[in-house]
């Protein structure tokens, strides 16, 4: 992943997913696409080190649903769409379990992954195209192209982090407050 683009400070923290508390001290901005296998392997690997930290108050998660114009992350921005954004806490185990099924949606047709989200999944459409908008206008502005895009205060990286260096940032960031 080039960084070197990348305008971190044209991404807010208004738009998105809101995990944890409002006033933690660090911002985990985090652009995803449900489709991508990449953005699933980042979630997996900063669950458990996330989870910590949110439950801990040292840190907001802020995911960023980013939908996509590339045909294979199509079926990612349906499920975005059903992605309850006033109900964060419940949105990242259904997050949990939209990763862990994608082998099995992942290649339907784009009517047939919003059968999945309902049928399957018990999952209804939410009204959020006007927070999609958002997240497309910041990733636009700030220049960011790939999904996963993940911001932590002056870092930027992608899904080839491990757990104890996803883990050094947040103690450096949580160390400046």
């Amino acid at each position: 992943m080039d960084i070197s683009e990348i305008i971190a400070g044209n991404v807010g923290t208004e738009a998105g997913i809101h995990i944890g508390k409002s006033d933690a001290p660090v911002k985990v901005l985090s652009f995803i696409n449900v489709r991508c296998p990449f953005c699933r392997e980042w979630h997996e690997k900063s669950r458990d080190v996330l989870s910590r930290y949110i439950d801990s108050g040292r840190i907001e998660l802020i995911v960023k649903p980013f939908d996509k114009e590339k045909e294979s992350l199509q079926r990612g921005n349906v499920f975005h769409h059903y992605l309850d954004y006033a109900a964060p806490e419940e949105t990242l185990a259904i997050l949990d379990d939209i990763y862990a099924r994608q082998d099995l949606w992942g290649s339907l047709t784009l009517e047939e992954v919003a059968n999945f989200a309902e049928d399957e999944l018990g999952l209804t459409k939410q009204d959020n195209q006007a927070q999609a908008e958002k997240i497309i206008a910041e990733a636009n502005a700030a220049n960011i192209r790939l999904v996963p895009t993940v911001i932590i205060g002056e870092h930027i990286f992608d899904e080839h982090i491990s757990p104890e260096e996803l883990e050094q940032l947040i103690l450096e960031e949580v160390g400046k407050e």
